[in-house]
């Protein structure tokens, strides 16, 4: 199975949901799932956000050699599973040809903490955890 987490840059959500699924993974000793990250409007070649470094290194995930990229063609044709951070990633998505059934919104819908503090974005850390938990046992495991 490919997994592809998307928010809007791919320097805050995505990158910390691909992060710490990957951890879970690891962590439960499956290999089954690769994952991705994309941004719906990401600058391509930015690194993820100073903030999401630190709130996922706590968690022991490196996201120091994440660089953001865009969701290109060959992306939405390949993945199984494109998981969103908002209903509008959705929306987006849709529109842009991928099945209803292909996507869902993480946690009901991640706030975007794009220029918080380390606080905003423990918090938003903290919600896509426990909402990848979910998305877990929702995949069977």
């Amino acid at each position: 199975m490919h997994i592809v987490f998307i928010c809007t840059g791919n320097t805050c959500r995505s990158p910390m949901a691909k992060g710490l699924f990957e951890k879970l993974l690891r962590d439960k000793g499956i290999s089954e799932i690769q994952c991705d990250s994309a941004g719906l409007f990401a600058a391509d070649g930015e690194p993820s956000a100073e903030n999401a470094q630190l709130a996922a290194r706590e968690l022991g995930v490196d996201l120091s050699a994440h660089r953001a990229k865009t969701v290109t063609e060959p992306m939405l044709r390949g993945a199984d599973l494109f998981v969103v951070m908002m209903q509008n990633h959705a929306g987006a998505l849709k529109a842009a040809g991928v099945p209803e059934e292909k996507i869902k919104v993480l946690g009901g819908g991640i706030g975007d903490p794009y220029g918080g503090d380390l606080e905003l974005y423990r918090a938003s850390r903290d919600q896509i955890l426990r909402a990848l938990g979910e998305l877990l046992k929702e995949l069977g495991y």
